[in-house]
């Protein structure tokens, strides 16, 4: 009777070891994933970023006013350069 129950308790043993290996399989399984898509989220608003820097670069080079938009609060963007061109034309045009 005695080696019946110890060779019960050995398979339950070995069965639980089996599944506690399954779950620390799938969670880390589960993590790799999490961490990836976070990798790809991170990327793709690094990139969001980018383009609109580049985008806001070449609306700037034609010296017209950018708009800005941040929720309720707007302002216009115009860059230095065309600012000075300016200063200068009209220093010329006046003296």
């Amino acid at each position: 009777m005695a080696k019946f129950n110890q060779k019960t308790l050995v398979i339950v043993l070995v069965v639980l070891l089996a599944l506690a290996l399954v779950y620390i399989v799938f969670d880390k399984f589960v993590d790799y994933q999490e961490k990836r898509q976070f990798e790809a989220y991170q990327e793709g608003a690094q990139d969001g970023y980018q383009q609109a820097i580049i985008q806001m670069m070449q609306q700037l080079a034609t010296c017209q006013p950018v708009p800005l938009y941040a929720g309720n609060a707007t302002i216009n963007a115009v860059a230095i350069e065309c600012l000075q061109a300016q200063t200068d034309v009209s220093s010329t045009l006046g003296g």
